[in-house]
């Protein structure tokens, strides 16, 4: 009944965690890849310069063809449907990703990733899905922020309710300069509650783990006492089925 009991308890634990930090509890706890940052914070240690993207897209029979730009250390991704272009006169679109070498600080704005610059030799007619990939060093951002100058202003972007772990999803018809942000002096702005999304399914798969393991000495007792039980019984019919003993 303890074993069944602990189990039961473990079962719960998980789903309710599953349930509160959906869906990115179901891609693991292992932790994001190193951030490259313009200007890293105290806590990055060793950085490496972030990395720029480019990308071609083919214009054929009139129309601009479906795909993405990303920069190499995929910090940044940015994906086209088929016609996402205004492609009058055009052959082919040249895309570009780059990172901006300084890092502005609106005011009432806390940006929390490097501040990128897209930009394209055609305008989106279609919207178009913006990825930006952020880090646990930093508070959780909450927006996307864009603007058509480093300088301002700068406006925020509704994201999806669901992503991917450390990333931020949103679509645009927009290029200019674009950042993961939140406002100033909101709750999640602190140093304090910074992580705790992402320690949260550690934490929790840690007691799991535990009461997983907090388990199996109960069931190896009861195991070895029921091969003992069966071993009494053998030799009690031993005994009765041998006629020599009196």
């Amino acid at each position: 009944m303890k074993r069944a009991a602990l189990l039961a308890v473990a079962a719960i634990s998980y789903i309710a965690a599953a349930w509160m930090v959906a869906p990115g509890f179901y891609d693991g706890f292992l932790p994001p890849a190193p951030y490259n940052w313009t200007c890293p914070p105290p806590q990055a240690g060793a950085n490496n310069k972030p990395s720029s993207g480019h990308l071609d897209v083919k214009v054929t029979a009139g129309a601009s063809e479906p795909d993405s730009v990303f920069t190499d250390d995929g910090q940044v991704v940015m994906g086209f449907l088929p016609g996402a272009f205004d492609v009058t006169g055009k052959t082919s679109i040249s895309v570009d990703i780059t990172p901006l070498d300084t890092c502005p600080t609106p005011a009432g704005i806390l940006l929390v990733t490097n501040v990128y610059k897209i930009s394209a030799t055609a305008p989106l007619v279609k919207d178009s899905n913006l990825v930006i990939r952020y880090s646990n060093l930093m508070q959780d951002p909450s927006t996307v922020y864009f603007a058509t100058d480093p300088s301002g202003p700068w406006k925020s972007i509704p994201v999806a309710q669901q992503s991917q772990p450390y990333t931020l999803d949103t679509s645009t018809k927009d290029f200019g300069y674009y950042a993961a942000g939140l406002p100033r002096g909101s709750s999640s702005s602190t140093p304090a509650t910074a992580g705790t999304t992402q320690l949260l399914p550690v934490v929790v798969a840690a007691l799991v783990i535990v009461v997983v393991l907090a388990g199996l000495p109960l069931a190896l007792i009861r195991r070895r006492r029921g091969a003992g039980a069966e071993s009494d019984e053998d030799a009690d019919e031993e005994e009765e089925d041998d006629p020599t003993r009196i």
